[in-house]
């Protein structure tokens, strides 16, 4: 299975008291694939830094890349199909491109991409993620 995690997705299941770490811990299990960009990347490292500690968040950014279950995606095409924040749209056309199985994000930015006939596109909340994650124990 392969996604795309938005930032949100990754900063409330990277603590190992989150109610959410499940997903973090089936990603070090390689239960899943990480599409990726350097953009998203970038990100991560950002909010991590700022969240948690710099050796915490070092750490991880240093380990992702190696990993087996992260795929690096190029994006060729930018779709621009989310406005209120433009800068979320980063993951929209990763996902696309990298022909993911979801897109994991709790922002309601991209509640309208959920009617598009094209680009077709499944965005899925974090619990409705960790029940994918269930059905496939």
């Amino acid at each position: 299975m392969k996604v795309v995690l938005d930032t949100n997705i990754l900063l409330a299941s990277f603590s190992r008291n989150s109610p959410y770490r499940t997903v973090m811990d089936r990603f070090r299990n390689r239960d899943y694939t990480i599409c990726v960009t350097t953009d998203i990347l970038l990100e991560y490292e950002e909010k991590l830094t700022e969240k948690f500690s710099l050796a915490a968040a070092a750490a991880f950014m240093e380990a992702l890349p190696d990993r087996s279950n992260v795929d690096w995606i190029h994006v060729f095409f930018r779709w621009n199909l989310i406005y209120p924040d433009l800068d979320d749209n980063k993951f929209v056309d990763c996902a696309l491109a990298a022909r993911v199985d979801y897109l994991v994000t709790n922002d309601r930015d991209y509640r309208p991409l959920k009617r598009l006939g094209f680009p077709r596109l499944t965005i899925l909340t974090m619990e409705e993620f960790i029940a994918v994650l269930g059905k496939g124990s």
